[in-house]
Formats: structure tokens, C-alpha cells, sequence
């Protein structure tokens, strides 16, 4: 529910910005994907809880999104490698999951992640609402 009330709130203090449906799409699922990854990686069940902090700005090239969090570190300090999934297989042979990452690198451009002071930094650009 917090993802949801994060995104609501993101999407709301864009909306000066006039996002046409496509690129306010592209917002929400980039971002459901990685405060989802969050959620269920870096603040796994029965681990502490903690904050996750989103800040965005408007460039002539678009949206920079960083979002920090102190929740356990990508394993190997980077990002999961994002490759699609091979679909080309048995309906019940289907991947459930694995697809969060390569929506994100897929969609956004100039992915990056580091872990500074015992945080997560997230940071990429979405090209919406360009000039």
C-alpha cells in the first residue's frame, strides 16, 4: 500500500508537467518496479522496515529519479543484469517473475546504483515531458 500511496503522490506532483498517458505510464511502471524491488529485496520480510525517499527533477532530457534507501545492497554492489526472459517455452514453463529489472533498463536511460553511508542510491532518467 505505501508503493501505491508513493506512486499516487509522484504522479500527482507531476502533473503540471501534463505527462500524455504513454509517458505517465512509463513513470509508474519504472517506479512500481523498482520500490517493489525495495519492498521485497532490500526490506525482505522480517527484516527491519525502513524509509525509501524519492526525488525527481525536470531536465530539457527529462525525469532524473534518485531513489535512496537503506535496506540490504544489490548483491555484487550493481544492478541485476536485466536480460528478458525467454518466452519462447511451454505456457507452463512461463517465468512468474524476473521481469522488474529489464522493464527498468528497458525504459529508463542512464541506470545507475551505488551504496554510499550504508544506503541505496538508485538513480536513472526517464525521457518524458521533454523539451
Amino acid at each position: 500500500m505505501a508503493v501505491r500511496d508513493a506512486l499516487g503522490q509522484l504522479l500527482e506532483g507531476l502533473k503540471p508537467l501534463a505527462l500524455d498517458i504513454e509517458e505517465a505510464g512509463t513513470v509508474e511502471l519504472v517506479m512500481a518496479e523498482a520500490l517493489n524491488n525495495i519492498v521485497e529485496h532490500a526490506y525482505p520480510e522480517g527484516a527491519a522496515e525502513g524509509p525509501i525517499k524519492i526525488t525527481c527533477t525536470h531536465q530539457n532530457d527529462g525525469l532524473h529519479l534518485t531513489v535512496v534507501d537503506s535496506g540490504r545492497a544489490m548483491p555484487d554492489g550493481q544492478t541485476p543484469v536485466g536480460a528478458a526472459a525467454d518466452l519462447d517455452v511451454d505456457f507452463c514453463d512461463m517465468p512468474e517473475g524476473g521481469f522488474g529489472w529489464f522493464l527498468i533498463k528497458d525504459l529508463a536511460k542512464d541506470v545507475t546504483y551505488q551504496r554510499q553511508d550504508m544506503k541505496n542510491l538508485l538513480r536513472l532518467r526517464l525521457a518524458v515531458a521533454v523539451a
